[in-house]
C-alpha cells in the first residue's frame, strides 16, 4: 500500500516515473521514450523504469507486465496510457496467487477488466466460505476462477488507488 509519499510500505517507488533508469542510474530525459516494467517482488509490486539503451539488460524473470512510454516534460502530470492487453496479461499472470494483497488487487483489476467488458463473469460458486467468480475473456472458452475477497468500500479504493500509482493513470 503507497503512503503519501508515494513509496510503499515496503519502500519501493510506485507512482509516477522518478526520471532514472533503474539499470544505469543515468537520467532519462523529459520527453525521451522509455519501458516502464511491473514486476512482483517479495514485498510486493514494483515499478522500474528503464532507458531504451539498458532495456536489453534488464532481467525480466519476475516482470509481470512492461510497456513503452514517454518521460513526461516538467511538472507536468502525464497520463501513460496503459492498454487493455497489459491489463489483461496482469490479470491472467496473477491467476495463481494466494496472497491476500495480490488476490484484492486481481480482484480490483477484474472489476476494471469486467466495466471495460473485456472479462466476462459467467457464473458464481460458493467455496470454503468464499465467493468463486467463473470469468473468461471476451471471445475465448477459457475460463479463470476469479475470488471475490469481499472488500469494503475503503479497500476498494485503496487498491484502486495502488493499481492507478503503480500504472501511474487514474482508473
Amino acid at each position: 500500500m503507497a503512503t503519501p509519499t508515494g513509496k510503499s510500505q515496503a519502500g519501493y517507488e510506485l507512482g509516477r516515473p522518478q526520471g532514472r533508469c533503474a539499470i544505469t542510474g543515468q537520467v532519462i530525459e523529459p520527453g525521451s521514450k522509455f519501458m516502464a516494467a511491473l514486476r512482483e517482488t517479495p514485498a510486493g509490486f514494483e515499478r522500474a523504469d528503464v532507458s531504451m539503451e539498458a532495456w536489453d539488460q534488464f532481467g525480466r524473470g519476475d516482470v509481470i507486465a512492461f510497456w513503452q512510454t514517454v518521460m513526461p516534460v516538467g511538472e507536468q502530470k502525464k497520463r501513460i496510457f496503459v492498454d487493455d492487453e497489459v491489463l489483461c496479461t496482469i490479470f491472467e499472470r496473477l491467476n495463481d496467487t494466494t496472497e491476500p494483497a495480490k488476490l484484492n488487487f486481481r480482484f480490483v483489476l477484474g472489476l476494471i477488466l469486467m466495466r471495460k467488458r473485456l472479462i466476462v463473469c459467467e457464473t458464481t460458486r460458493s467455496q470454503q466460505d468464499r465467493e468463486i467468480w467463473a470469468v473468461r475473456f471476451r471471445g475465448k472458452d477459457t475460463r479463470m476462477d476469479l475470488i471475490n475477497p469481499n472488500l469494503g468500500e475503503s479497500e476498494i479504493g485503496e487498491v484502486t488507488q495502488h493499481l492507478g500509482e503503480i500504472l501511474s493513470e487514474e482508473v
